[in-house]
Order: C-alpha cells, then structure tokens, then sequence
C-alpha cells in the first residue's frame, strides 16, 4: 500500500482500523515532501517534528479506545496566510519573514482537534494578491504536470503540495478565486465556502469582505470531509454565519453514487466564448454534455453584470488591502528597517514598506489609497460596491432558473512561469469566471473536468465550476461529485492518475 497515494478518507480508515499509524502516514508524506519539494516549491515552511508529535498522538488518543473523526491522523498542507501557533506564519511577504503567531487561527484549532496533522505551511503569493504564486515574496512554486508552467495562485503552494502527492489535503484562501483556480490548474478539486461559513478569525486579512479559507483536495469526498471540520459559527468572527453546516460530505456521497435527475443546471452565457482556450471550452462543453446524460436539465441564463466583475473586484479588493495593509508599520512585529534611532517614526514606516512589500501589493495598496481618497470615493469605490450589488441580483435571477450554475473555472489552462508578470492585466484575466461568486459571497467549487491537449505541449487540466446559492454548498458537493464519479467511470481510473509522475513514481 502506498501511503501517499490514498484518499483521505481511506488513510483516515486505515489508521482508525489499524491498517497504518498515523506516524507511518506522516513519514511517508514527510519522505514525498523531502523528494519533490525542491522542483515544486510547495512549501515555505516544513514542521516535520511537529506533524510527527501530532501524528503520535491520534495513534496514542485511537490506542486509548478514543472515537475520533473521520480524518484524524490525515495529514494536511496549511496556506501560509493563516496563523498557528509556534509556526512561522509570513504571508509569503518579507515584511513578515519569521513572524511565529502566539496563537492558532480558528479553523486550526478545529483541524488539531479532530487529528488532522499539519505537515507545514504552503507558498502563496504575498499576502494573496496573485493568480500564479509568481508574487511569493520567497520563491515561485510549480505546477507538478509540467514544472515550467504555474501552479495558480494566490493558494499556488497548497494546490501543488496536493496534485504533486504530498499531502492528500490542503487549506486555500479564496477572496477572487484563489482556491478555484488553482485547484483547476493543477487537477485537483477545490472549494470556496459561503462567505462566513469558514471562520476567518486568524485569517491574516486582504480583502476582509471577500476572504474566506476552504479546502483543496484529489476527491470531491475528501473536500468535503474538511470543510465539515473547519466550518461552522464561530463567535470570534463577527461576519460568521450562525448556522449550522450542511451535511457535506453526505451530498457527496449521493452525487457520486446517484444521477443528477430533477436538477436545473444554468450555463452563464457571460463565462464562455471568445478570449477562452478552445481545449478549455471542449472539455466544458463536454461536461455540460455529461450533465445531460446524469439527467439534469441545461439551459442557459444570462448574468450580464458579471462582465463588470473584473473592474468592481480590482476597486474593492485593494481599497480594502490598502487598509488592512495599514497595520505593518514595523512597529509592533515583523520587519523593521532603517531603525537607526536617528531616523523618525514615518521614515522608518517608509523603509520597512518598501523593504518588506514586493511590487503587486504595492500596486494594489496604491489603486487602493487612490481609489478611497477624497473626492474619488463615490466614483470608484462606491460604483463598484452597487455593480457588486448588480451581479448579487444576476445571481439571484439565475436562481429562479436553475439550481446550479456551472462554468469552466478558468479561460485558461496553467500558464508558463514568467510569461504574464510584466502585464498585470493579463495576469488578472485568469480569475475572469471565479470573482462573481467572491463578489456575491456565494459558494462554488472547481472539480477536474478533462485535459486540454490543444493549447500546450502536454496535456493540461481544465476546471469545471459549479455555483449555487448561498449556504447551499452542498449542492456544489453533489454535482461536482457527480460529475468526476461519471468522469472517473468513463476513464476507468481516477483523474489524477493521469498526472505525470514527478522525480519517480507517485
């Protein structure tokens, strides 16, 4: 049995049943990270004495007769945005470079109480403004189906610590996409919650009224049994929802082992055609064909504010990141340069910045200050919170329609490294069919769909969207689990062993 290659739902059995150890388990990704990590760049930080520590203790809590969850002694990959205690937790900034947090965020605390093992913490692009983790104050990470290519971003490091088999889970942030895409990039699945059905208490803030953390994973059943762990009401976090989660894992189970028949499927007119990959728009053709033959009925709805979803986000998002970036003013943790005790306090505020904080946040930090300056604020800032509100009601119309919406994740399939980093535009367009839903705080997950072989040298991944309304999440579990139990059949393998091996067999 080759440990890392299992689900996580079947190495949570093996090690409740004493098939393996938790320890076992944990070594064997420990040996996996040690072996790619270096063509990958997954990871910032590898806690290997402490996931082995926590790993000992679920096999000590099992050996004691305690019934713990389904995921305990699983290891997990943590996104470098989200503060544990002891870890050094840096944002991919180096304005942030061995910060260790003096407590742990809530979704941590959740995660360690239900056994899950944290191998250590993922590469990201700093403070999470990015789509290709080429913004990682530290280094670039890689996609493991082609190592030239981009593994997403900003969540880059944690989708490729799962497709590249090095951990079987991993946590994402999403505040415009940031788990979708990356997790469609790479082939993995990917989920961004309901806005507040996620805590975000010690989710260092970009965007405050769009981020929210949610899982990656290689299955549908595997997403879904995380986010069970991590979501829920959490009074620490004043935008939390106070309700309680949907039976996720339960959804997907049924969508994997039923048709999709009584379900409307709404194609969004506005997230395909021209500017899209031809291998993108087969292989989402393709599934909305599947979809069809699950039982759905298809039709097609029209959202057509989500053509405006590009400019509003890129008001919002760094008029928010302008202030919540405020509070790195070396005074209180971090970096702190040109402390010479002659300098005064605005100069040595002045330095650290530009020392600490690389060239997108300081862009977005400086369309943000703009866009929220006097005199400028109703004219950028406010237009784009009332087209947000415009896409919350094209939303809200297509719902009337279908049960579902459905998309590809991306134009795009994974990109060169170092192709779109002088053009910040072209660079943006890659979250084209993910920031409506960030926008509307309505949940939606990617979930591998097929392999482009049209627009690259080798077959790439192809991400296929599913949107539903707010605190339905399990909708999404179900027809994404759906569609790759159909996929899966009709290849007769799973999708990700069509992945490349990385520097040996997976």
């Amino acid at each position: 049995m080759d440990l890392i290659e299992l689900s996580a739902a079947s190495l949570g059995e093996a090690v409740a049943t004493g098939e393996t150890s938790a320890v076992e388990v944990a070594q064997a990704h420990l040996d996996r990270i040690h072996a790619v990590d270096g063509a990958l760049g997954a990871f910032l930080h590898v806690d290997a004495d402490g996931a082995l520590a926590a790993a000992k203790e679920v096999d000590d809590r099992i050996a004691a007769g305690e019934k713990l969850g389904p995921l305990a002694g699983v290891p997990l990959a943590l996104k470098d945005v989200i503060v544990t205690e002891g870890i050094p937790t840096t944002c991919g900034s180096r304005i942030l470079e061995g910060w260790i947090p003096p407590y742990d965020a809530t979704i941590v605390r959740r995660m360690r109480e239900a056994g899950i093992v944290i191998l250590g913490k993922t590469n990201m692009d700093e403070f999470a403004m990015g789509s290709s983790t080429e913004n990682s104050g530290y280094h670039p990470a890689h996609n493991p189906w082609d190592v030239t290519r981009i593994p997403g971003g900003s969540s880059g490091g944690s989708s490729a610590a799962v497709s590249g088999y090095e951990a079987p889970l991993a946590i994402g942030t999403d505040t415009g996409g940031s788990i979708r895409q990356p997790a469609a990039v790479t082939g993995v699945v990917g989920h961004k919650p309901t806005y507040g059905g996620v805590s975000r208490y010690g989710l260092i803030a970009f965007s405050s009224s769009l981020d929210q953390a949610g899982p990656l994973a290689r299955t549908v059943l595997d997403a879904a049994l995380l986010h069970e762990v991590i979501g829920g009401h959490d009074p620490c976090d004043s935008t939390s929802i106070d309700a309680a989660v949907p039976a996720l894992a339960a959804a997907a189970r049924a969508g994997a082992a039923a048709d999709l028949a009584g379900l409307r499927v709404g194609v969004v007119r506005e997230l395909s055609g021209e500017g899209y990959q031809q291998g993108v728009l087969d292989s989402f053709q393709s599934t909305v064909d599947l979809l069809r033959e699950l039982g759905a009925e298809v039709v097609e709805v029209s959202c057509p504010h989500f053509d405006y979803a590009l400019p509003a986000y890129y008001l919002i998002a760094p008029s928010e990141c302008s202030s919540n970036l405020a509070r790195f003013d070396a005074m209180r943790y971090g970096l702190r340069a040109g402390d010479d005790g002659v300098r005064g306090l605005e100069e040595v505020m002045s330095l650290t910045r530009e020392a600490g904080f690389g060239p997108e946040v300081k862009r977005r930090v400086i369309l943000g200050t703009y866009a929220l300056s006097s005199g400028y604020y109703d004219a950028y800032y406010g237009q784009a919170q009332k087209v947000r509100t415009l896409i919350s009601r094209d939303f809200a119309a297509a719902y009337e329609q279908a049960d579902v919406l459905v998309s590809p994740t991306t134009p795009f399939v994974a990109f060169k490294l170092g192709e779109r980093t002088a053009d910040p535009m072209a660079m943006y367009i890659n979250d084209l069919c993910t920031l409506p839903a960030s926008l509307s705080g309505v949940p939606a997950i990617s979930v591998p769909c097929g392999l482009s072989t049209t627009d690259s040298d080798v077959p790439l991944p192809v991400g296929l969207q599913v949107m539903a309304p707010a605190l339905a999440d399990d909708r999404c579990y179900r027809v994404a689990a759906a569609v790759e139990a159909a996929l899966d059949a009709r290849r007769g393998r799973p999708f990700m062993s069509d992945a490349p091996a990385l520097e040996g067999a997976k």
